[in-house]
């Protein structure tokens, strides 16, 4: 937890504010994973 988004386990557990902060970039980045991995699909299947 601390390394990936630089908060320790225990402010991410009590911060409502820091953890829907880090919860949004998550999803962000894991969206962003789904998309690149469909256009690699698509490329592939061509």
């Amino acid at each position: 937890m601390h390394a990936a988004h630089g908060v320790g386990y225990e402010i991410y557990k009590r911060k409502h504010d820091i953890r829907m902060t880090i919860e949004k970039k998550r999803e962000k980045d894991y969206l962003r994973s789904q998309r690149v991995a469909s256009d690699l699909e698509r490329k592939i299947h061509v």
